[in-house]
């Protein structure tokens, strides 16, 4: 497997907590019990069971197994999973570049199988070329060194790796509010490229790019929304089943991770009024290469 499709840690974790969360709860067990049982605080069960801890102790979670009453195969999918989340993700080396909360998203990113993004206002990282990036990061972050930067515009551009990869790229949707291409970032040179950009990936067959235009309004009486992106894991032959779809929110100031189905449902409702309202695919290539042309007069 080339080292641009190993998965972040990020997800065996996941799907560690979740498994054990099921086993405690299919035993009847309160977190109370299982820390007693275990001999462990109630925090540090909490921490396994959603995923937190970067390293699981093979020992612990075959003493999980055996608490559990886990077949000796679960047991030993379990222990893979936990040697999985061990692994040291790539962009660790520049953790300390990431705000709280996308370390969690670039790890459930690098191992998705589709994403479906909505950015009322900046180009989406993915689809970002280093100009623009370089334009939108360096005034946001000026105490940074500008190796620091390029550091910063490195990982966004690592990351979009995950649409034009040879093996297994991830189909991805992107519904961008027209504003996104009126706002200039950089100089017209720069958003020219930028939207030419984003029509040429528009044309992979696992890219689907649609324009929110003006016009639309508030499609289906949708409040102003944040950005988000759903995200959903390939399907998991393990004996513990696949990871359910989570979105993640991006704020100014802090993001979130709505994981209950009946958030994910509320999302995907969300994401299907803001495309019946977009441009066709067709329709938001046109009009990106119409705007790029008027940056270039």
């Amino acid at each position: 497997m080339a080292r641009e499709d190993q998965p972040g840690s990020t997800l065996p974790r996941r799907q560690l907590g979740r498994a054990l969360r099921e086993a405690r709860q299919g035993m009847g067990f309160t977190l109370e019990q299982a820390a007693q049982e275990m001999e462990m605080s109630k925090t540090s069960i909490i921490r396994i069971e959603k995923g937190h801890n970067e390293k699981v102790k093979l020992r612990d979670v075959e003493s999980f197994g055996l608490l559990y009453e886990l077949g000796e195969e679960q047991i030993a999918e379990l222990k893979t999973l936990a040697q999985q989340s061990a692994t040291k993700s790539w962009w660790i080396g520049d953790r300390h570049l990431i705000k709280t909360g996308f370390n969690t998203y670039l790890g459930l990113e690098s191992s998705v199988e589709r994403l479906y993004f909505y950015q009322p206002m900046i180009v989406p990282g993915l689809l970002e070329v280093v100009e623009y990036a370089r334009a939108f990061e360096a005034p946001y972050f000026p105490s940074d060194s500008s190796e620091d930067v390029e550091r910063r515009i490195a990982l966004r551009m690592r990351r979009a790796s995950i649409l034009t990869r040879r093996r297994n790229p991830v189909t991805a949707e992107f519904l961008v509010h027209e504003s996104v291409i009126h706002t200039r970032v950089g100089t017209q040179v720069t958003m020219a490229s930028q939207l030419r950009h984003i029509a040429d990936m528009s044309t992979l067959a696992n890219v689907h790019v649609r324009i929110l235009p003006f016009s639309a309004g508030f499609p289906g009486k949708i409040r102003p929304v944040l950005p988000y992106t759903i995200m959903e894991f390939p399907t998991d032959r393990t004996e513990f089943g696949a990871e359910p779809p989570v979105v993640y929110v991006e704020g100014t100031t802090s993001t979130t991770f709505f994981e209950d189905q009946a958030d994910v449902r509320q999302y995907r409702q969300i994401h299907a009024s803001l495309r019946d309202a977009s441009l066709d695919e067709r329709q938001s290539r046109d009009l990106l290469r119409q705007v790029a042309r008027r940056y270039e007069q």
